[in-house]
């Protein structure tokens, strides 16, 4: 299998080659890392969602009562 093309501008011409494999490898990596970046990104806003969920529950007021006693 043949890895992907890269395009390079040097301002001067514009290149269209196929990446080596260390290059392929690190655009690779790069991408499972962005989505373990997101995952967990995600993860940290659900937790803060669900806590936020539980503190105002354990209030007992909406989020919107909540919005009119810090605003």
């Amino acid at each position: 299998m043949t890895n992907p093309i890269i395009r390079i501008n040097d301002r001067e011409k514009i290149i269209d080659r196929e990446m080596t494999d260390a290059e392929f490898a690190e655009y690779e990596a790069d991408q499972a890392n962005e989505v373990l970046r997101r995952a967990e990104a995600e993860a940290i806003a659900t937790a803060a969602a669900t806590q936020k969920a539980a503190l105002l529950a354990r209030l007992g007021i909406t989020a919107d009562e909540a919005k009119l006693l810090i605003g």
